[in-house]
């Protein structure tokens, strides 16, 4: 992962994971879907809700979060993420790396077509990648490492790299390496009328934009057992009572809800899958050096904020369950989770108090964090455990829209987020840019830098990413309070395959079941 500026859109499938999120904790369901009148409960349809509808299906501008669920299935991406977590073949059917690791080919299948019959070869695979990198979007920060791409035949393709950069094949299984027909992608409705690589097509006669989608199985494309269901139609959903309601009613046949809704909708029928973990919700001490906010740059005082939080408590009061309390910022089923961390800080308003004392702020200090419609409903109790140590809060509203730029203009010393569990490389990246949201004050530190250069040149950085986890802690970089988790509910004839293993927002997590 390369240490660079990068554009405040950047790690969209991370970040935008704090809209949902915050819906399990005010509503009563985040996700689900709208059915025809056919029956919804049959294994050859998935029906499926999101909450915003996707803002084009142009390749340089493909969003992330739930509107993947459309556009990832139209098209094919080199690699993928199965539910395991594990990086896998698709387009590409093998990667090799050079010896320095700056270097990427890839062995592409042969035979693949688009639904326009036109060859999915190397040609349209370079053709997309140069787009997406040389196009300000939301995936052009993914190849912020690829110098140059080359198609030397119709079956491999050849990535140049900047410098080794461990990130770059976890970003080559999403948005980055969507494969378009290179004649589509010239089109003037190429935002609204995609050519498909990948297992559907949109059916624009059942689909109105911004509200329905509509898509049907491909009968030629080369990897159908894979996608077991022949219609997914993914409807715009914003409001989750609807949702709820629809569910119950047999609407829909799959959807994430509130645990309070659980029992209800196991009583109509439907089938229960629970992810302990699939966000996280964390406070940023993003202001480590002391420059607006001298507390923070003070380890002592880092540390006593990490104390101030009862989160096993959280867990039960605000989740009823449906989480983990947590010290540390990654999945508990990715390699970098460390458990024995996560009673690195137990909660002590007495012990926190006293290191504040010691850090000389035993009076505690004032803070303005920013308030966004997505964390409201947890900052009353952040803000009251803060207060139990010495340190007051007050919150100023940032209008949704504005979140990310808030935060990238280090404003704000120090403030609370919601954000998804993804792959550690990702989320060390994502974590650890310069300049970004999530990086305001381009905070680095000479040990972490050399576990940065250590993972991106090992060929196994499993046990760096663990020595990486263990530096944001013990340094107190953070301090997560609890993992949130999904309650997947799915109707007779559909199962939910996902173990929060994988953060890929996909059909492929679903599959039919007697």
């Amino acid at each position: 992962m390369s240490i660079s500026a990068r554009p405040l859109f950047q790690r969209s499938r991370i970040l935008t994971a704090t809209v949902a999120a915050a819906a399990l904790l005010t509503t009563a369901a985040c996700g689900g879907a709208e059915s025809d009148s056919s029956d919804t409960s049959a294994s050859t349809k998935l029906a499926l809700a999101i909450q915003s509808a996707p803002s084009s299906f142009e390749v340089t501008r493909l969003d992330g979060g739930q509107a993947a669920y459309v556009w990832a299935s139209l098209y094919d991406t080199l690699l993928y993420t199965d539910e395991q977590g594990r990086i896998q073949p698709n387009a590409a059917e093998s990667y090799t790396y050079s010896e320095d690791r700056e270097t990427l080919t890839f062995k592409i299948r042969s035979g693949m077509k688009f639904s326009s019959g036109a060859p999915v070869n190397a040609v349209a695979a370079k053709a997309s990648l140069d787009a997406i990198r040389e196009t300000p979007g939301p995936s052009q920060s993914y190849l912020a490492s690829v110098k140059a791409v080359e198609a030397p035949d119709d079956l491999t393709l050849v990535l140049k790299l900047k410098a080794a950069d461990d990130s770059l094949i976890t970003y080559l299984a999403g948005s980055s390496s969507v494969i378009a027909d290179p004649a589509a992608m010239k089109q003037p409705n190429a935002a609204t009328d995609p050519v498909s690589s990948g297992p559907y097509i949109l059916d624009k006669a059942a689909t109105v934009s911004g509200s329905t989608y509509t898509l049907k199985k491909r009968k030629d494309y080369w990897n159908p057992d894979l996608y077991p269901f022949d219609t997914i139609q993914v409807r715009v959903m914003p409001d989750r009572a609807a949702v709820v309601n629809a569910l119950r009613a047999g609407e829909l046949n799959a959807g994430t809800v509130d645990s309070s809704q659980v029992e209800a909708l196991k009583s109509a029928g439907l089938g229960l899958k629970q992810i302990k973990a699939s966000t996280v919700a964390t406070l940023f001490l993003a202001d480590r050096a002391g420059s607006k906010l001298k507390p923070l740059g003070d380890l002592k005082v880092r540390q006593a904020i990490n104390m101030a939080f009862d989160r096993a408590k959280l867990v039960q009061t605000v989740l009823r369950g449906s989480g983990l309390p947590t010290a540390q910022l990654f999945n508990p089923k990715g390699t970098a989770y460390d458990a024995a961390l996560d009673e690195r800080y137990p909660y002590d308003v007495a012990g926190a108090k006293k290191l504040l004392a010691e850090a000389g702020y035993a009076d505690g200090f004032a803070v303005t964090m920013p308030s966004f419609v997505t964390t409201k409903p947890l900052e009353p109790l952040i803000a009251q455990s803060l207060a139990d140590i010495g340190v007051k809060v007050t919150w100023e509203s940032v209008p949704i829209q504005q979140q990310f730029t808030a935060l990238g203009s280090a404003k704000y010393p120090m403030y609370f987020g919601i954000y998804g569990l993804d792959h550690d490389p990702l989320l060390v990246d994502t974590y650890t840019t310069p300049g970004t949201p999530t990086n305001p004050f381009k905070s680095a530190d000479p040990e972490l830098t050399e576990l940065l250069g250590e993972a991106d040149t090992v060929a196994d950085p499993a046990g760096t990413y663990k020595k990486i986890t263990r530096f944001f802690v013990e340094e107190a970089w953070f301090a997560p309070v609890m993992d949130i988790g999904t309650n997947w509910v799915t109707a007779k004839g559909v199962e939910y395959l996902g173990d929060g293993s994988s953060a890929a927002i996909t059909v492929r997590s679903f599959g039919t079941s007697d």
